[in-house]
């Protein structure tokens, strides 16, 4: 064996991308950074974009130091990024318009519409997947109700990472893990719901060949290959919604009975099932089933995340008040607690624009003590994260019957080691924290089952706890968290 083999991991999140790198020794795996870059929403005129094309220049250019880097070691490339964006490709295989960014509003109406033509029950059942604004199926209704050009002209509606895949290699093709979040998806079949599609008058015309995690894509070919100075590089599919690649990451043992949060923009908190649950309760709940990795089932929610400390520091930037995402830990560290509960998942935190405002009045208008600083601002926002997630840890009992005792929480959000006590306290669960690219880990090891440098889920999970120290936090109990937690619970009531 070469004495270290690289893979290559684009990791696309809602605020940056990164390029890095997974050199394996034969033994351990180790993760280096080598191209990071900014993301972020693109407003043109009042709607709401992603500069896919922008986003791939970046991603060459890490690919190439890369290939300058490591030469002849590399193995292969695997893509993931957030979940449910799209782009139509024409019948020559050029970009129609400019993908739109999920948080744009013009879904707002389309589930209701939705829901007139085919009954929510109905949907879920079919597709296990919660009815939010930012679906993919919702985004395709609004394009034709207002009789969008680039849905009449498409040949492809690749994903975000499919689409990368397809100016790598030339090949089109629809990753799995990503699709099933689109609401698109039948559980029983593991296909396209064309019946489902067709009874909402969407085309289907465009919609690819399904393609599995380890799937063999092509090798990178054309310009690609000219600009990354590469020979006979593949790509593989990977668990391209990066929550799958996640979880693919997490360091548990083989039984099953832990739960996952992977600490983002959004947290998606949850559990491996190996069949859908899409009965009524979990509907009502607020679970979604997306299909994972060796054809398990994510049973879990989707919870507002960091994007609401990260609209507030958007917020104060704007203002010329530039925290980062330490200063603002400390300072919520140094809040009074418990100034007031929130719930994090309200409606009114779901979109851009003056977030500490949006604390404010929610605090208002439950007859709570408003923050009068921002750190308890920010206090305030991270308890009503943990708050929240003790309420979806309880459901999740419930819904399997696993007693759930323990939670492995990885990416980005890992860092928040305030939040990580915080969701040990309000829980009463053992915290184990990191990696902290569980997604970019996750992500290399599909490619490395694909090529059979390990053999199993099982084995790569083992590779991981032996690679990456994990962080523990242990809770301590304080009836100010049951106190928080009764008054959240109240107002989800309300």
């Amino acid at each position: 064996m070469k004495s270290k083999k690289i893979y290559l991991a684009v990791d696309l999140g809602a605020e940056s991308g990164r390029v890095l790198a997974g050199e394996w020794d034969g033994l351990s795996l180790n993760l280096r950074v080598l191209h990071s870059f900014p993301n972020g929403p693109v407003d043109l005129n009042g709607s709401i974009h992603w500069n896919l094309v922008g986003i791939y220049n970046e991603i060459l250019t890490g690919l190439a130091m890369a290939q300058a880097k490591y030469g002849s070691s590399l193995e292969s490339i695997g893509v993931d990024s957030w979940g449910l964006d799209y782009g139509h490709l024409d019948r020559n295989g050029f970009l129609l318009g400019m993908p739109f960014h999920y948080r744009d509003e013009r879904t707002h109406p389309m589930v209701e519409l939705v829901h007139q033509r085919v009954d929510r029950e109905e949907c879920y059942a079919r597709t296990g997947i919660q009815p939010l604004f930012i679906n993919t199926l919702f985004q395709l209704m609004a394009e034709k109700e207002s009789a969008q050009i680039c849905m009449e002209h498409s040949d492809h509606m690749l994903f975000t990472p499919d689409l990368i895949n397809f100016w790598l290699t030339g090949e089109k093709g629809n990753e799995i893990t990503m699709a099933s979040t689109s609401q698109m998806l039948n559980q029983e079949t593991r296909n396209w719901d064309f019946e489902f599609l067709k009874d909402l008058g969407i085309p289907t015309g465009f919609l690819g060949q399904l393609w599995e995690p380890g799937h063999l894509v092509g090798m990178v070919h054309g310009k690609a290959k000219q600009r990354i100075q590469c020979e006979n590089l593949p790509v593989y599919t990977v668990g391209s919604h990066d929550t799958a690649s996640a979880v693919v990451g997490v360091p548990a043992l083989s039984d099953g009975d832990f739960a996952y949060l992977s600490s983002g923009t959004w947290s998606l908190m949850g559990v491996e099932n190996d069949q859908a649950l899409c009965d009524p309760q979990s509907l009502d709940l607020g679970f979604t089933n997306e299909f994972g990795v060796d054809g398990s089932i994510r049973y879990l929610k989707n919870i507002s995340g960091l994007w609401i400390v990260q609209e507030c520091r958007r917020e104060w930037q704007a203002m010329g008040e530039g925290f980062d995402y330490d200063q603002l830990t400390h300072m919520a560290r140094e809040a009074t607690p418990f100034i007031a509960s929130i719930d994090v998942d309200d409606p009114v935190f779901s979109s851009m624009g003056d977030m500490p405002r949006k604390i404010e009045q929610q605090c208002k208008a439950s007859g709570q003590s408003i923050p009068s600083s921002k750190n308890e601002t920010i206090r305030t926002a991270l308890e009503g994260l943990a708050l929240k997630y003790r309420q979806v840890l309880e459901n999740l009992r419930s819904q399997t019957g696993k007693s759930l005792e323990k939670i492995h929480i990885v990416g980005g959000g890992t860092k928040n080691e305030l939040l990580n006590q915080m969701t040990a306290d309000s829980t009463g669960c053992e915290i184990i924290s990191g990696p902290i690219e569980a997604t970019s880990v996750g992500n290399i090891l599909v490619q490395m089952i694909a090529i059979g440098d390990i053999s199993s889920l099982a084995e790569g999970r083992q590779l991981v706890r032996e690679s990456f120290e994990p962080k523990r936090y242990q809770p301590h109990h304080s009836d100010q968290w049951e106190d928080a937690y009764q008054t959240m619970r109240s107002l989800n009531q309300a």
